[in-house]
C-alpha cells in the first residue's frame, strides 16, 4: 500500500447538532474548516435527502407585445406581490403574464429538518448516511484518502460495524479508523490518564482514561438532561410564564448575562448579598466596608466628598460656616477711609454680604452634587435585572403564523390576505411608465421594507435573577455523582487519585458562563476531604503507641492467611496506608509497607480511593496557537488530528491503528474491533 500524505487524510466528527470535518492535516493543527448542522431534509423523492430546505418561489414574466421579453435570463424576476399599481397596470396593458416556479435553497431554515443523532445515538441511519455522503461530497477528497471517524461513547459494536461497512462500500476508502471521542481528548491534552467530562447538547458523557485506555465498565454514557438542552429547558420552565419562548431562552443561555454561580452563592437582591460593615472605623473615615487589600472602595475613590473634618468634606454645616469666616479674612485690605468718605458704607456692606452668601450657596451646591451617589457599573453577578439582545430569526419576506405579511404600505394592514394586492388604479390612456423608472423606485421601497423588518427582528429583553438558574434543576449534582461513580468503577485503586487530579471539562454545552467553575465547586463541596484531615490519626498518636485492633471474641476479624503485621512504630498498617496515601511525607524513615491481601481486586494496594484529597483540572495545552482564540471545547477534533498524523502518516499501520481495505475483504466489518482506537 502506498504511504498516505497529510493532505489526503479525511477527519469527520459527527455531533448531535454540529458536524465537524476537514480534509488534510495542516502543519499546525487548526480548528475544523467545515462546520455543518447535523440535519437533513426529506427530498421530493421518497428515500432521498437534501442538505438544505428547498422552497418553492413563484415569479412572473410578461410575454406580450408590450416589450418585456419572455427570456429573463440574467435579470431579476419581479414578484407580483411587490409591484406597485403603475407596474401592475403597465404589465396588464403590455400583454399576457406567465407564472414561473423557481426552487431555491434556504440554508438558515430549520423547518422540517431531521436530526439523525439524538443524545449521541443514531436514530435514523438513512439520514445519517446521507449526512456523511454530503460531507464527503462537499470536501471532494481524492481516491486514495483514509478516513478517521470520531465515534460517540453511546455507539454500540453493531454501530461500529455498520459504519465500517458503509465507508468501505460507499466511499471505497483504502483505510478506515474509528476513534473514541474521550481518547481523542486525551490525545489533544497530551495526558495519558484523565477523566473526560463531555457536556453536549442533550447529554453528558463521563469517561475514565488510563494510559490511553478507555474504561468501559462504569462509564457514564449519555447522561440525559445534563447538556445544553437541559439548561434551556430549565430557563424555559422559569421564564415561560413571562412570555419567553424556547428560542428566547436558547439565546439567553448563549448570551454573556447567563451565568451559573457556584453552589452556595446568594443571588443578587437577596438578604445575604447586603453589604455588611466589618470595620466601623474604616466606614466612618473613608466609607470602606472593611480594612485590608481590596476594601478601599471609599466615597473619595468613587468621586464623592471624603468624610472627616476639614475643607471639602462631608461632615455638616460647620465647615461651610468656617469657610465663610475664612473667606472674610481673605478678602484683602480694604480702603476703609475712602468707603466712609463716599457715604456708601451701608450699600457696600450689603453688597459684600450678598457676594459671600452667593459664594457659600455655590460651594454648598457643588458639594451636594459631588456627594450625590453616582451610578456604579456593577458586575453581572450583582445585578438584579439586566437586558440582552434577542434576535427573532425571522427570514425577510416570510409570513407570520396567520400566513399574513407584516404591516407594510404596499400590503395594507396586518391580517390582510398575503396574496391580495392593492386595488389597481383606473386604466387611463396615458403612456405607461418606463421600466427604468419603475425598477429603481421598487428597489428603494424593498430596501426600506427590509430595513424595517430587520429592526423588528431585534429587541431588548429584560430578565431577572432567573438567568443564574440554568443549572438549578440538579444538573451539576447529577454530573458530580456520575463523575464519582465513574472514578470508583476503575479497578486500579491507585489510579483513582490521578483521575481526580486530571479532570477535563469540555463540550459546547459547557460554554455557559461559569459552568466549569460551578461544577468544580460542586465536586469540591460534595467529595473533597481536606488533606489535613488525613493526618489527625497519626499526628495525635505517640510514636511508641500502636493503634488498638479488634481482640475481643465478638470482633469480626478479616479472613486471610496473611497474619497481621505492624510497622516499626507499631501503627495499624491499614490506618497508616489510609493516612499516607496522598501524603508520602508522613511515612516513617526506612518504612516498608506490608499489607495483607483481603481478597481485594488486583491484590494489595497503598491508597484509599473512596474520596479524593485533591481535585484538579488539566491545564490547556499552549502549543496550538490557533485553538487559543476559539477554546478547547471541541478538543476531540484536535486529538483526532494528532492521532491521524500518527497512525496514517508516521506509523503507516504498524500499530494496527486502522483497518485496511485488504483486511476488510478478509475479515468483513467485524474486523474493525481489532483495529479501532
Amino acid at each position: 500500500m502506498p504511504p498516505f500524505k497529510d493532505e489526503h487524510v479525511l477527519i469527520i466528527a459527527p455531533g448531535s447538532q454540529t458536524t465537524l470535518a476537514q480534509l488534510g492535516l495542516p502543519e499546525s493543527f487548526t480548528p475544523a474548516r467545515l462546520r455543518i448542522s447535523t440535519r437533513m431534509f426529506p427530498a421530493e423523492k421518497k428515500g432521498e435527502w437534501e442538505p438544505y430546505k428547498v422552497r418553492e418561489k413563484k415569479t412572473s414574466k410578461s410575454d406580450g407585445n408590450g416589450g418585456a421579453s419572455g427570456n429573463t435570463e440574467g435579470k431579476t424576476d419581479i414578484n407580483m406581490a411587490d409591484n406597485d399599481a403603475a407596474a401592475a397596470n403597465w404589465q396588464q396593458k403590455a400583454g399576457h403574464t406567465e407564472v414561473d416556479v423557481v426552487y431555491e435553497e434556504d440554508p438558515n431554515s430549520d423547518e422540517g429538518a431531521v436530526y439523525p443523532l439524538r443524545e449521541g445515538r443514531v436514530i435514523n441511519w438513512p439520514c445519517f448516511f446521507a449526512l456523511l455522503t454530503h460531507v464527503y461530497n462537499t470536501l471532494s477528497p481524492p481516491f486514495h484518502t483514509p478516513i478517521l471517524l470520531i465515534s460517540q461513547p453511546a455507539w454500540t459494536a453493531q454501530d461500529h460495524e455498520t459504519l465500517t461497512q458503509f465507508c468501505f462500500e460507499k466511499f471505497q476508502t483504502p483505510a478506515f479508523c474509528l476513534m473514541d471521542a474521550a481518547l481523542a481528548v486525551s490525545y489533544a491534552y497530551g495526558v495519558p490518564t484523565a477523566t473526560v467530562v463531555d457536556v453536549g447538547h442533550g447529554k453528558c458523557d463521563i469517561t475514565a482514561v488510563s494510559d490511553f485506555l478507555v474504561y468501559d465498565i462504569g462509564r457514564g454514557v449519555a447522561v440525559s438532561g445534563c447538556g445544553g438542552e437541559g439548561m434551556t429547558q430549565r430557563l424555559f420552565e422559569l421564564l415561560g410564564q413571562q412570555s419567553f419562548t424556547w428560542d428566547m431562552c436558547e439565546q439567553l443561555k448563549k448570551s454573556n448575562i447567563c451565568e451559573i454561580l457556584p453552589p452556595g452563592t446568594p443571588f443578587p437582591g437577596s438578604a445575604d448579598t447586603e453589604e455588611q460593615v466589618s470595620n466601623p472605623a474604616a466606614a466612618a473615615s473613608t466609607g470602606a466596608t472593611a480594612s485590608g487589600p481590596g476594601q478601599r472602595a471609599s466615597i473619595a475613590a468613587q468621586g464623592g466628598a471624603p468624610r472627616g473634618p476639614g475643607l471639602d468634606t462631608d461632615v455638616g454645616d460647620e465647615d461651610q460656616e468656617r469657610e465663610v469666616k475664612d473667606g472674610e479674612d481673605n478678602d484683602g485690605v480694604l480702603d476703609v477711609a475712602s468707603i466712609v468718605a463716599s457715604g456708601k458704607t451701608t450699600e457696600y456692606l450689603a453688597k459684600k454680604e450678598r457676594e459671600k452668601a452667593e459664594k457659600a450657596a455655590a460651594k454648598k451646591a457643588a458639594a451636594d452634587a459631588a456627594a450625590a451617589p453616582k451610578p456604579a457599573r456593577l458586575p453581572n453577578s450583582k445585578r438584579v435585572r439586566t437586558t440582552f439582545q434577542y434576535d427573532a430569526r425571522k427570514p425577510l419576506g416570510t409570513t407570520d403564523e396567520n400566513d399574513t405579511r407584516p404591516s407594510d404600505p404596499d400590503y395594507g394592514e396586518v391580517g390582510s390576505d398575503a396574496k391580495r394586492q392593492r386595488s389597481p388604479e383606473p386604466v387611463t390612456e396615458s403612456a405607461p411608465p418606463a421600466v427604468d423608472e419603475v425598477m429603481p423606485d421598487m428597489a428603494k421601497r424593498q430596501q426600506e421594507r427590509a430595513a424595517r423588518k430587520e429592526e423588528k427582528r431585534r429587541k431588548e429583553v429584560e430578565v431577572g435573577v432567573e438567568r443564574f438558574m440554568a443549572a438549578s434543576g440538579g444538573i451539576l449534582e447529577l454530573i458530580s455523582d456520575t463523575i464519582h461513580r465513574t472514578i470508583l468503577s476503575v479497578p486500579e485503586v491507585a489510579k483513582r487519585s490521578e483521575l481526580w487530579d486530571s479532570l477535563v471539562i469540555l463540550g459546547n454545552g459547557s460554554k455557559v458562563r461559569g459552568f466549569k467553575d460551578a461544577l468544580l465547586a460542586s465536586l469540591t463541596t460534595k467529595y473533597l476531604i481536606s488533606p489535613s484531615s488525613a493526618t489527625i490519626f497519626t499526628s495525635e498518636l505517640p510514636s511508641n503507641l500502636s493503634t488498638p485492633i479488634g481482640t475481643g471474641t465478638n470482633t469480626p476479624q478479616p479472613q486471610s492467611q496473611v497474619p497481621h503485621t505492624s510497622t516499626s512504630h507499631g501503627v495499624n498498617p491499614l490506618l497508616l496506608a489510609a493516612t499516607t496515601a496522598s501524603n508520602p511525607s508522613l511515612h516513617p524513615p526506612n518504612h516498608q509497607q506490608h499489607l495483607p491481601n483481603y481478597g481485594l481486586h488486583g491484590g494489595s494496594h497503598s491508597s484509599h480511593g473512596q474520596t479524593p484529597t485533591s481535585i484538579k483540572v488539566v491545564k490547556m495545552p499552549e502549543y496550538f496557537p490557533e485553538w487559543k482564540d476559539v477554546g478547547f471545547d471541541e478538543a476531540a477534533f484536535l486529538g483526532a488530528q494528532v492521532a491521524a498524523k500518527v497512525i496514517f502518516v508516521v506509523d503507516q499501520g504498524l500499530s494496527k491503528g486502522f483497518m485496511t481495505r485488504v483486511e476488510y475483504n478478509e475479515l468483513g466489518p467485524q474486523g474493525i474491533h481489532e483495529s479501532c482506537l
